[in-house]
This record gives structure tokens, C-alpha cells and sequence, in this order.
């Protein structure tokens, strides 16, 4: 904006001080620049005309002035004329000052009155919003700004020059004390509150695509059978500019556990039920749904993962729940999934074996596999392309002891993963499936959501149950968390960053929705980060896989050392079954002799002729009858003395 002052030579009386000057008529939105310089003594009078009313012959000293009012100078001795035209911007002049000298008034005079002061009621707590800013219209703030840009540039950068802090430096100044990285700014303590009287969980955040100035955020109660009495279910979009309200209000049938934004239509949101159903909305239509799920045909727990797939259309989509299943959607037919696949790792299909689904992961660049999160703790990798359904599951990798509530790939090396769950963060490559990687160590908290930086290979963020956000630098320190910050008093919930890295959304457990900006050192690529980054993971993997086969070799030695005593006890059985086999044969074969030799004997007593007797009347005869008796008696006794001695 410029302006343009053409200046009138005056000549003023002698009586004056002899000097000449300019004098410029501007309007009120201009400022008066009056340049003032001696020359030699003249005589004039000055003359005010109206607009046009003069006479050039009459006054041929006379030129119009900026403001379109003309002054004439009258004939004289020595008369001179002399014109200038200056051009400048407006903030060159400097800043108009409007001040104005005048003496203090009174307005109002109001005396102490003590009867009012037995009518004073205290109040305690005492809330006031203090985000709220004046209401003005909207020329108004247009002129202000116009006019102050004007004066001051208010976009002038006053350290362009100054150079960027390297690497070094960083590490350098953490040591002297400095730290690696300023503070984090908070841009709003809470830019969203759940409005609701009974307070919910804010159990999911999406941010906008085009430009991420507006924020979804997923409301609900996830205890389950013990939601309070007249719960709201709606979920809101909130508007960045305005946290005060929400803009849309989006309403379901069931509290929504998951919400997620159409990367190709900002106006479609894909929600997951707490009834199992999926619900889609247009917010050009309203806040009602416009697309809902049929409930024979949807999950039959909560839906806790929902994710939209990069497709030519734009409207394909894929759940998750813990009732076992993944389900593929496409909201053009919404009302009974396309595909359908069953988390059971035994490859049977069957539906009760199935581990519960919490968390989802896909890769646009690798569009035929995904993975997910179970319940028990166990990461599911699979393939959608495979040609049988036993085949879609690939492998599994198996770490935590309990939920997996956060699963995301690395933005920049797709083969390593994070994982959240129990009171531990652990990073995996695809290459080592026996154990993780790198893991931070265990918490006192339950951690309950990660992510990684959408900008920064080595730097992620987690979520506790204390209320803290930790932001991890592999590059700077592995050990422990490079800043540690307490965000609330309640637990968090579910965390969710910016596309540009500069803005970290946490939900807590009473639904306040916190905005935080971190420092540009955490949200700018550094030097050569990429190639640290991957070498730490290569290197983390190749001493993973040593560690592996180290195992490996130490369990194929312990199996060996059990089959060899084994084989010991095994020979000892032997041993001992073969002694008393011959025991047992060699008794056998003594009974089998001493039969033997019975039968023989009684044949033989059968066979021998009995004496006769002799009946003799006298002593004599008496006599011999009782020899026979005693030797028909002999045979027998020497019989069983030869058994006895057989059997000693």
C-alpha cells in the first residue's frame, strides 16, 4: 500500500522568522511529514480556497495538495515553487501514535455499601475457561490485521540466518546439562473435553487427512456389564481452532470403540461397535449413519481395530474383534462382509479355538499381508492372497504376557514392527520370529498405546497407565525414554500423531482429548538418521539370530542328553527284566523236572509184584507176617527221603 504527498511551496512573512517551508493536507489514515529549510527573506500572504474555487492567471503559484484542498499564495517580490512527490509504504512511516494529552475524569463513584456484604455467597471451586478469546467480526479482524501489518511486518523472521544445531552439538550440550531437546510445548491443556455429564473413555483418535486441523475422536465404556445408567453414545469431530465445541456430533447404536477417516474422503468415517457392528457416516448428511452393518452377519465382541485399505474405489475396508475374526467390508454393500478369516494357529478354522483380535496393522506397500494382535499376547502375521484359509495365517511371534494394544510397522523399514503390551514396548524384524529385537525394560505401569514417529525412523512414542507419555530416540539412548512427560492424573488411554510429526494427540480415561507440539529436534529428520537407524536394526537382528541358534544348538544338546538317559534307564529295565526271567525259567524248569520224576516213580511203584502172605499158626509164622508188612513199608520212606534231597 502506498501513498502520495505533493508539497506547496509557502512563503511566510519576514515578521515570521524569513523562513520557507512545506505543508501538506493528507487524509486521516496518513501520517504528516513536514520538511522545513531557511532561505533568503520574502514577502507573501497566504490564501484558502475551496475545492476548484480559484483562479490559476490570479495565483500561478497554486498547486493542489494530497487532501484535494488548494492553497494560493499571493504575488510577491521573490516567489518560488517548488514540487515534490514522495512514495513509500505505509510501514516506513512507522506506527501512527494516537495519543492525546487531557486531564483524569471520573466516570463512576459507587461508596461501600455493608449491607450487600451479608449477601455475599463464596464460590469454591471456582472454573473459569480462560481459552476463550473476544468475539469479533470477521472484517474487523481482517482490518486490524491489515493495519498492524501495515505498520509492523508481522511476518519477519529475525533469525533466518542462524544456523541449524548439528548432531554433535546435541549429544554435546545433553552432557554439559543443556539436554539434547527443549522442552515439549503444549499448545492446549485440553482442546477437548468428553461434554457429557457421565464421563467415557476416549478409546480411539483419528486426525483429519487434508491438512489434520480436525480431530475424531471414539468415546465408550469398556467395562464390560457395568456401564452407568443413561451413557451417551455419541462421538464427536473436533475443530482444532474452536476446542471449546465440537463441531460434529456423530451418532450410533452402540459406543464406538474405534473411529478412523477415509484417507481418500475426508467426509467418510469408518467406525467399530461395541455390539460388533460397522457403522459408516458422511458428514455432509448429518451426524446419523449412513451405512450400518446387519448384526447377524457382524463380529460378536467389540470391534477394536478398523482399517481402510488402499484400493482404486476408496471404499474397501477390514476389522478386527476378540470374538476370533477378521472381516473385509466394503461399504458400497455393507451389510455382510466380503471375506472372512479365523485367528486360529492350528489351522483348523475353528471358531472356539480362535484367539481374540485387539489391534491391526497394514502396510500400503505390502497390500496382501497385515497383522494382528491378539488377546494372549501373541502377534499373528497373515497372508489375504493365500490360496487356502489354512495357509493365510504365515507364521506367529510371541513375546508379551498379556494384550497387545498397539501393532504398527516402521514408516520407513517395513520389516521391523512395534508392539505394546504388558508393562514392556518391544521392536521385532520379520527375519528373527523367536524373540524380539530390542524391548524397553518393565515399567511399574501398565503401558496401554505406541506409535511411531511419521517422520523420524528411530523415535516412538508410548502411552502408560500413570498418565505419562514417553518419547523414545533409539539413536540418542536405548535404555531409557529421551523425555518423560506427565500429561495427566488419569490413565491414558490411546495415543495418536500428527502426519508431519509435530503434534501428539493422548486420550485419557475421563475423555479429555490433551494436544501437545514436541520440539523440532524430535519432529525433524536428522543427519544420516536413516542409515543409524538401519544399522541398528540389522545389527540387533544378526545378534538376535546368533542368540537363536545358540539356543538351538544348547537344546538339541539337552534333547540329546535325554535320549541317552533314555537309553540308560532303558537297558537297566533290560538288565534287571532278564534276571528275573531266568529265575523265573529256572524255577519252571525244576517243576518241570520234579513232576517228572513223581510220574516216574509212582509208574515204577505200580509196577512192582506185592509178597503174599503166609498165615502161619504158630509164633514163628506170626513173626515172618510182620517182616513182610515192614518191608512192603521201606519202599515208601525211601522214596520221599530221595524227594527231599532232590529239592535241597
Amino acid at each position: 500500500m502506498t501513498t502520495s504527498a505533493v508539497y506547496k511551496l509557502v512563503n511566510f512573512p519576514p515578521d515570521k522568522g524569513g523562513e520557507k517551508g512545506f505543508a501538506s493536507h493528507q487524509p486521516d489514515h496518513c501520517h504528516v511529514l513536514q520538511v522545513v529549510f531557511r532561505t533568503a527573506r520574502v514577502s507573501a500572504r497566504l490564501g484558502l480556497l475551496g475545492n476548484g474555487d480559484f483562479d490559476k492567471e490570479s495565483f500561478p503559484h497554486t498547486v493542489m495538495c494530497a487532501g484535494g484542498t488548494f492553497a494560493a499564495a499571493a504575488a510577491a517580490a521573490v516567489t518560488m515553487e517548488i514540487v515534490y512527490v514522495y512514495v513509500k509504504k505505509r510501514s516506513e512511516f512507522g506506527k501512527q501514535c494516537n495519543f492525546s494529552d487531557r486531564q483524569a475524569e471520573l466516570n463512576i463513584d459507587i461508596s461501600p455499601n455493608p449491607e450487600l456484604a451479608a449477601l455475599y455467597v463464596e464460590r469454591n471451586p471456582v472454573d473459569t475457561g480462560i481459552q476463550c478469546s473476544a468475539s469479533m467480526s470477521e472484517h474487523e479482524i481482517m482490518e486490524h490485521c491489515i493495519k498492524q501489518n501495515n505498520a509492523i511486518d508481522i511476518y519477519e523472521e529475525y533469525f533466518d540466518d542462524e544456523e541449524a544445531v548439528e548432531e554433535s552439538d546435541r549429544h554435546r550440550w545433553f552432557f554439559l546439562g543443556g539436554g539434547p531437546y527443549p522442552p515439549i510445548l503444549c499448545l492446549a491443556c485440553s482442546p477437548s473435553r468428553d461434554p457429557q455429564e457421565i464421563k467415557r473413555t476416549a478409546t480411539h483418535l483419528s486426525w483429519h487427512p487434508d491438512g489434520n486441523k480436525k480431530l475424531a475422536v471414539a468415546y465408550s465404556c469398556l467395562n464390560f456389564q457395568r456401564a452407568p445408567m443413561g451413557m451417551s453414545y455419541d462421538s464427536y469431530v473436533w475443530d482444532l481452532e474452536n476446542p471449546n465445541r465440537p463441531e460434529i456430533a456423530l451418532k450410533p447404536s452402540s459406543p464406538l470403540v474405534t473411529l478412523e477417516y477415509n484417507p481418500k474422503d475426508s467426509h467418510v468415517l469408518l467406525g467399530g461397535c461395541y455390539n460388533g457392528q460397522i457403522a459408516c457416516w458422511d458428514t455432509r448428511k448429518g451426524s446419523l449413519v449412513a451405512e450400518l452393518s446387519t448384526i447377524e452377519f457382524s463380529h460378536r465382541d467389540p470391534v477394536y481395530g478398523t482399517i481402510w485399505l488402499q484400493s482404486k474405489t476408496g471404499t474397501e475396508c477390514f476389522s478386527a474383534s476378540t470374538d476370533g475374526q477378521v472381516m473385509w467390508w466394503d461399504i458400497r454393500k455393507i451389510s455382510e462382509p466380503t471375506e472372512v478369516v479365523i485367528m486360529d494357529i492350528s489351522r483348523k478354522e475353528q471358531l472356539e479355538n480362535a484367539l481374540g483380535a485387539i489391534s491391526l496393522e497394514f502396510e500400503s506397500t505390502l497390500p496382501t499381508k497385515f497383522m494382528v494382535g491378539t488377546e494372549q499376547g501373541i502377534v499373528i502375521s497373515c497372508n489375504r492372497k493365500a490360496k487356502t484359509s489354512a495357509e493365510k495365517i504365515v507364521c506367529t511371534f510371541s513375546g508379551h504376557h498379556g494384550p497387545i494394544y498397539a501393532l504398527q510397522r516402521n514408516p520407513f523399514y517395513p520389516k521391523n514392527f512395534l508392539t505394546v503390551g504388558d508393562w514392556t514396548a518391544r521392536i521385532w524384524s520379520e527375519d528373527s520370529r523367536e524373540s524380539s529385537i530390542m524391548w524397553t525394560r518393565y515399567h511399574m505401569a501398565y503401558l496401554s498405546d505406541g506409535a511411531w514417529s511419521p517422520v523420524r525412523p528411530a523415535v516412538f512414542f508410548t502411552t502408560k497407565m500413570d498418565g505419562t507419555l514417553d518419547i523414545w530416540d533409539l539413536v540418542f539412548k536405548q535404555c531409557d525414554p529421551a523425555l518423560s512427560l506427565k500429561v495427566c492424573d488419569e490413565a491414558l488411554f490411546c495415543l495418536r500423531v500428527q502426519d508431519t510429526g509435530c503434534l501428539i494427540a493422548c486420550g485419557s480415561q475421563l475423555g479429555t482429548t490433551t494436544l501437545l507440539e514436541v520440539s523440532s529436534s524430535l519432529s525433524t529428520l536428522q543427519r544420516n538418521e536413516k542409515n543409524i537407524a538401519s544399522s541398528i536394526f540389522e545389527r540387533e537382528t544378526r545378534r538376535e539370530k546368533i542368540l537363536e541358534a545358540r539356543h538351538r544348538e544348547m537344546r538339541l544338546k539337552e534333547k540329546g542328553k535325554a535320549e541317552g538317559k533314555d537309553d540308560e534307564q532303558k537297558d537297566e529295565e533290560m538288565a534287571l527284566n532278564l534276571e528275573e526271567l531266568v529265575v523265573k525259567a529256572e524255577e519252571e524248569f525244576f517243576d518241570v523236572i520234579f513232576s517228572e520224576l513223581r510220574r516216574k516213580e509212582v509208574e515204577a511203584l505200580k509196577k512192582k509184584p506185592k509178597p503174599k502172605k503166609q498165615s502161619v499158626e504158630t509164633e514163628g509164622g506170626e513173626e515172618l507176617l510182620e517182616e513182610n508188612v515192614e518191608e512192603e513199608e521201606a519202599p515208601e520212606e525211601a522214596g520221599e527221603e530221595r524227594e527231599e534231597e532232590v529239592s535241597t
